[in-house]
């Protein structure tokens, strides 16, 4: 997997410009649905990363890129990553991909693109 570009709004994988959230899920790059989350919305003054959406759990090691650190991730999440015994990395976007690149193999992501 080949990150050739980050910038508010987009994000560059493989010659392919994603205009979205993405999730990577063992290789394979998709679009993050939000919708079970946007229910928090309210709570979090944004859409937060909850236990309700399809978390790529199936790795070693989860990396959620928060954009520019406006994505909230909700305890949920956190606790099922202890429970499963994953690693895991929340930082803003620019270095959950850096993070990303380290052990792609045994790596999985939510990248959060658009602020």
């Amino acid at each position: 997997m080949h990150f050739e570009a980050f910038s508010f709004g987009s994000i560059r994988i493989d010659g392919v410009t994603f205009e979205h959230d993405v999730v990577i899920d063992q290789g394979q790059v998709r679009k993050r649905k939000k919708k079970p989350s946007k229910r928090f919305r309210e709570a979090f003054g944004h859409t937060p990363l909850s236990i309700a959406e399809e978390i790529p759990w199936k790795c070693r090691r989860l990396v959620i890129g928060t954009g520019t650190g406006a994505l909230p991730v909700m305890e949920e999440v956190k606790r099922e990553a202890v429970r499963r015994k994953i690693k895991l990395f929340i930082l803003p976007t620019v270095e959950a991909i850096e993070e990303l690149k380290q052990r792609p193999d045994e790596t999985n992501a939510v990248l959060h693109v658009t602020c």
